[in-house]
């Protein structure tokens, strides 16, 4: 006998399937997620304990717009030695100077590697995103030699003072005028100009100039942002060809306008040199020269110019700028740390107007100031990431090939276990101490360590010191009323550079005795 559907059946086969979807729907999602979630556990066997990882997102939920510090809070949680799966990628978190020692210094050979951005494009071009390898020794062999030995940075010391001069006389006008200073603006333009001095010869902006020499500005201002904007293409690589933000597109426009200008120097001299001009001995001439070689036509070819220029723009100006920025606000917040760096000027340097080089090793307290804000505020706080070439084991864990490892030098300088009282403004513990920034001593480490550590490292040093010397030297320094009133904002902004979210604005007051003297007109 044959099975007639009537309308009665129908109506109840479709309560029962209305019925049952959802559970069907919550049954079959959970053998997904569990399906995926024992994948993950299968995928975390070996690798340093961290948070548990959500499908799909891994942890990135837990990143926030601070992910130095919430890298530091779950390092608190599951150890100094921290993997963090990132969307689909593994991560690899340090965050103490033990463990940074093994990763920076006993495996620096596998892990020498960097981890690209993929908004970088052909800008990885550069010593900074190479991998280790002929052309990278290369082109660092060159930069060491040429542009960052002793000899070559005591040779240029006069345009560095040159450069500084143009500060203090600008941070004068501003007294003289009643305005508050931007110290991190004045800072940041006299670095890029005193970059531009170094390799072209020119100065490429102006502390009073609002034209061209801004647009400049604002190209670099928005390259740093970019590279330090989270990019779903490097969470997600399978993702990447897609550029879902935008960002490669962006960074590429802003790369356009950059290396245009950098372009504009490098055919100008080009034609200088057709037409038999003096040489002018900067580090463009330098680069030109090498290229010039049978063996230097490959190796320094216009794209590898232009990237070389951008790292030295990139690393130079922000990284120098926010140091002297974040100095001088915690010498604001601290009274008694800016009484006693400046009673060592007017010791050491007397009624000397300027500053030079040869005086910071004779000024200890300028120097631990320096030391410190380098410890509490890092310019880079979790270095430029690596990448293992082959797995590894360090401290008995797994670190994989193609993994992304952060040194989190940010968590290492507030670590309770090797500073006392890491968040006080402290530059006496520095006093006596040994320890230096210089990538031997792995409890400070602004400019990172081994084979990749910062090859501007001397310059900025000489660069950051003698801003700062030269400012407190000649002006005493004051908040504004509101500031005054209110506190200084010490929050930071992560990026590829840790910068103040609020800019800080100070008085400036000239010191008597250190006046610029007035121009006289001989008749």
């Amino acid at each position: 006998m044959c099975c007639t559907c009537t309308p009665n059946c129908t109506t109840e086969a479709m309560v029962a399937m209305a019925v049952l979807a959802p559970w069907l729907a919550w049954l079959v999602i959970s053998l997904l997620s569990l399906y995926l979630l024992n994948l993950l556990a299968h995928a975390r066997s070996g690798l340093p304990p961290g948070p548990r990882p959500l499908p799909l997102i891994g942890s990135l939920h837990l990143l926030g717009d601070k992910p130095h510090r919430s890298l530091a809070h779950l390092a608190k949680i599951h150890g100094p030695l921290m993997s963090v799966r990132l969307g689909a990628v593994t991560t690899v978190v340090v965050s103490s100077p033990a463990m940074a020692r093994e990763f920076l210094q006993r495996h620096d050979s596998v892990l020498a590697t960097r981890s690209v951005p993929d908004a970088t494009g052909k800008h990885a071009a550069g010593v900074a995103w190479l991998p280790p390898g002929p052309r990278w020794r290369a082109l660092r062999k060159i930069m060491a030699t040429e542009l960052f030995a002793p000899h070559r940075l005591d040779a240029l010391h006069h345009l560095r003072s040159d450069k500084v001069r143009v500060l203090t006389d600008h941070v004068a006008r501003l007294a003289r005028e009643g305005m508050a200073v931007n110290v991190g603006r004045v800072a940041f333009t006299t670095s890029l100009n005193l970059i531009s001095r170094t390799i072209f010869s020119i100065d490429l902006t102006s502390l009073d100039d609002h034209g061209r020499s801004e647009d400049f500005q604002q190209v670099i201002t928005a390259m740093m942002e970019g590279l330090g904007t989270p990019n779903v293409s490097d969470f997600f690589p399978v993702l990447a060809p897609a550029d879902l933000q935008g960002m490669r597109r962006r960074l590429a426009r802003i790369f356009a306008r950059l290396h245009a200008v950098f372009d504009a120097e490098v055919d100008q001299r080009l034609r200088g040199r057709d037409a038999g001009q003096p040489r002018k001995n900067d580090y463009l001439d330098v680069l030109l020269d090498v290229a010039a070689r049978d063996d230097g036509k490959d190796l320094l070819d216009r794209d590898t110019l232009r990237s070389q220029f951008t790292d030295l723009f990139a690393a130079g100006s922000d990284t120098s700028s926010s140091t002297v920025e974040w100095a001088m606000a915690e010498l604001l917040r601290n009274p008694s740390s800016m009484a006693k760096v400046c009673d060592e000027l007017a010791q050491v340097i007397g009624s000397r107007r300027n500053i030079e080089e040869a005086d910071i090793v004779r000024l200890p307290y300028l120097q631990a100031v320096i030391k410190e804000t380098f410890r509490l505020h890092p310019p880079a706080p979790l270095l430029l990431p690596r990448q293992p070439e082959m797995t590894v084991k360090i401290a008995g864990y797994t670190i994989p090939k193609g993994s992304r490892v952060f040194i989190n030098v940010w968590a290492i300088g507030r670590d309770k276990d090797v500073w006392k009282e890491p968040e006080k403004f402290m530059p006496e513990r520095f006093l006596g101490s040994a320890i230096d920034f210089k990538g031997v001593d792995f409890e400070l480490l602004p400019f990172g360590a081994g084979r990749r550590i910062c090859p501007g490292m001397a310059l900025a040093i000489r660069m950051v010191h003698v801003m700062l010397a030269s400012m407190l030297n000649q002006f005493n320094w004051s908040l504004p009323i509101e500031l005054e009133r209110n506190g200084i904002d010490m929050e930071d902004q992560f990026g590829l550079t840790l910068v103040k979210a609020v800019p800080l604005y100070a008085m400036a007051t000239p010191i008597r005795g250190k006046e610029k003297e007035p121009f006289l007109r001989v008749v």
